[in-house]
């Protein structure tokens, strides 16, 4: 873990996907070798570039809406290849038919290029950082606003290449009729400045606060439609006039006699260039260090920079025009003056552009799509924006504070949240007979990994965690929860990927305890398939135990069924332990065995009667629960009595991640308790799960077979 494998990782994304990447981008060159390097010639060069990126539009809607919805990874990928294969077939029937004749280019390659050129490929970088940096800083935003389900990172994409595609479309129509095409494209990096800006005001101090009631029971498809329509109203412009730059490039650079290959290929190299930098930069290192107010900052600048760069140049040379010639006092001269003075209002108004780019409200932080529900906001104790996430502490009149990350409330000092951490640590913990090693995958505010300090035989804790700011800031405003996590030596952080590290690692556990955020939020299904519960299967020693925890609210009852199946099918003794209030259903924890599990409730009250288990007691009370009984009977249902509720549900796997397309389309569900009150109806007594060898083996099956009664 950490850097050093990062950029390993890297560099295996690029062996397995340089090839197919480099042979996309040669295609827009090959063709463009069919056209002049004139004014008509470029501008069906742009169209050409807009009708890529159309395909790539519907590309984007038909993989995440259809293909990998309702089949896989596989089916995805031989459907590409099939329309790739598709495409290489009309190109070699046309080339048949129409050769091509390489007197077309005339003396290609060695005309000479336009004066100048060497500022347009670099406006041309500057342009790919920028559109794909603000795309990275819009998508952390966005998924805040609107949920971060993979359908709102489809709809992002497809605005964004929406825009450049119509923007690509209006610039090749413009290249051809234009005086200057160099001007054009210096006007459209400077109306990125003011997209930019636009962008910016609309995603932090607008947008969130349109009056969209996310806990309405809508309609999938018109909650779509409204993010579609939100994303077309703030980003749109921006990516309208990043298309329009390319075309406008090209004519530009273009001159007669040039070979237009060369001229698409230089120039689509240099925005791909820009583009990378922009993506990596902002992606590991602008918005970690300085936050999405500064992006966007520093994104109205280099658009800025752009805009100056081209109409300097533009300026240099007529004012060398103007010095050479007879009449350099004339109207040369006042056109030299106005474009200085242009300048010099471009730069002022970039500034005051930058000065009041707004910061990402803590509010949006914390309440994400519900923010706008949220009527009296509590108290903001903490606000960061980390590598891959952004984090707040809120802080209620009675004390009560909540851990939010990305827009949801991960944890807080809420009873029934404390006991739900609590459960997720001591229940493995008591039904192991000797803990020692555990593994806790989500930091959280800490308290599930804090539960483990208190157990006696608990010799190692490792914290898996994939932000890194989110355990520092745990211990600062949950230290009194976690029982101050970090000062405890036992405790190891990890800041890697769970699905990573717990495949890679050699070590093995007595306790795996995994606590990821909700699987409606795109990638958190790789932490709930059917490999990632294999791999920790696989981590486990003989007697190890995992527990998952599944939130019955925001979701759907396929979500649930499907959880549980995928984790059943890999445990197959596995049962369900419930965090309800009064039958009321809230979230669950799933707990698997490599073998049975069993559990002597007097057995149990014997252990945490030891003057070990003092804390383990005081902690237990903390959330509500006094004794082994009052803990045991949290259990609600196993594996084998949801057999036919379970029975054709989908198994979530790496290949088809289907639970992220399932909960993506059930977050503004509020089911949980009809989904808990449906599973407990299949509850028998499990005799051999709980042997009833004494009085609170006695009493716990009166209280599992009555619930609400008294013995």
């Amino acid at each position: 873990h950490g850097t050093p494998n990062v950029l390993l990782r890297g560099l295996v994304c690029v062996g397995c996907l340089l090839l197919p990447t480099m042979l996309m981008g040669a295609t827009l060159p090959a063709i463009a070798r069919w056209m002049e390097t004139t004014r008509q010639g470029v501008a069906r060069l742009g169209y050409f570039y807009g009708a890529n990126i159309a395909g790539a539009v519907c590309g984007c809607l038909l993989a995440v809406f259809y293909l990998l919805r309702v089949h896989d990874v596989t089916i995805a990928t031989y459907v590409a290849a099939s329309i790739n294969g598709g495409i290489a077939g009309i190109g070699w029937a046309l080339a048949r038919r129409s050769p091509y004749r390489r007197g077309i280019v005339g003396e290609a390659g060695r005309a000479s290029r336009s004066p100048g050129a060497w500022s347009i490929y670099v406006a041309v970088a500057i342009s790919g950082g920028c559109a794909l940096g603000a795309e990275v800083v819009w998508t952390r935003q966005l998924s805040l606003l609107l949920g971060a389900t993979v359908y709102t990172f489809s709809i992002i994409l497809t605005v964004f290449l929406l825009g450049l595609g119509f923007g690509s479309s209006i610039g090749a129509a413009l290249s051809r009729n234009i005086g200057n095409p160099r001007a054009g494209l210096g006007t459209c990096q400077l109306l990125a400045v003011v997209a930019v800006a636009w962008a910016a005001y609309q995603l932090a101090e607008s947008l969130p606060y349109w009056p969209v009631d996310v806990t309405l029971p809508t309609p999938v498809w018109l909650g779509l439609q409204l993010d579609v329509v939100r994303c077309l109203w703030a980003i749109f412009p921006a990516a309208l006039v990043w298309g329009a730059s390319f075309p406008l490039a090209l004519a530009a650079a273009a001159s007669r006699g040039q070979d237009p290959g060369r001229l698409v290929g230089g120039l689509y190299a240099a925005n791909t260039v820009g583009a990378i930098v922009g993506a990596l930069g902002f992606s590991l290192v602008v918005i970690a260090w300085l936050g999405t107010q500064r992006a966007q900052q520093l994104l109205i600048a280099g658009a800025a920079c752009s805009a100056l760069l081209v109409f300097t140049v533009l300026a240099a040379e007529a004012w060398q025009r103007g010095s050479t010639g007879a009449r350099s006092r004339g109207p040369n001269a006042s056109r030299r003056r106005m474009i200085t003075a242009g300048a010099v209002v471009l730069t002022a108004l970039c500034g005051l552009l930058v000065l009041v780019v707004p910061e990402t409200p803590p509010a949006l932080i914390a309440y994400g799509r519900n923010l706008p529900t949220w009527h009296e906001l509590p108290a903001f104790v903490y606000r960061a924006e980390g590598m891959n996430a952004s984090l707040a502490v809120s802080r209620f009149d009675d004390d009560t504070r909540n851990f939010h990350v990305s827009g949801k409330v991960v944890a807080s000092s809420n009873l029934q949240d404390m006991r739900l951490q609590r459960m997720l640590g001591h229940i493995p913990a008591l039904i192991h007979p000797a803990p020692k090693s555990v593994l806790v995958v989500g930091c959280g505010a800490g308290v599930t990994a804090g539960s483990f300090l208190v157990h006696p035989t608990v010799e190692r804790i490792v914290v898996c965690e994939i932000e890194p700011l989110i355990p520092a800031a745990a211990t600062a405003h949950f230290g009194t929860e976690n029982y101050r996590l970090l000062d405890d030596p036992r405790v190891v952080v990890v800041c890697d990927d769970a699905r990573h590290y717990v495949t890679t690692t050699s070590e093995r556990f007595d306790i795996i305890t995994s606590d990821p955020i909700h699987p409606w939020v795109r990638g958190a299904a790789a932490l709930y398939s059917r490999e990632y519960f294999e791999a920790c299967r696989q981590r486990l020693t003989d007697d190890g135990i995992v527990t998952q925890w599944v939130p019955l609210y925001e979701t759907n009852f396929a979500s649930v069924q499907t959880e549980l199946a995928t984790f059943f099918t890999v445990f197959p003794t596995g049962s369900v332990w419930s965090n309800d209030q009064w039958g009321e259903g809230y979230d669950i924890v799933l707990l698997g065995q490599r073998q049975e599990t069993v559990v002597d409730a007097d057995e149990l009250q014997t252990r945490l009667d030891r003057g070990d288990h003092r804390a383990v007691v005081d902690s237990l009370a903390e959330v509500g629960i006094g004794d082994a009984l009052g803990l045991l009977t949290r259990y609600a249902v196993r594996a084998a009595d949801l057999g036919p509720w379970l029975e054709g549900a989908a198994i979530n796997g790496d290949r088809n991640l289907r639970l992220q397309y399932l909960a993506g389309r059930g977050l503004n569900r509020y089911e949980a308790d009809v989904i808990f009150a449906t599973m407990v109806a299949f509850r028998r007594y499990p005799l051999d799960m709980f042997p009833v060898n004494g009085r609170l083996g006695r009493a716990l099956r009166f209280a599992l077979e009555n619930p609400g009664q008294t013995d």
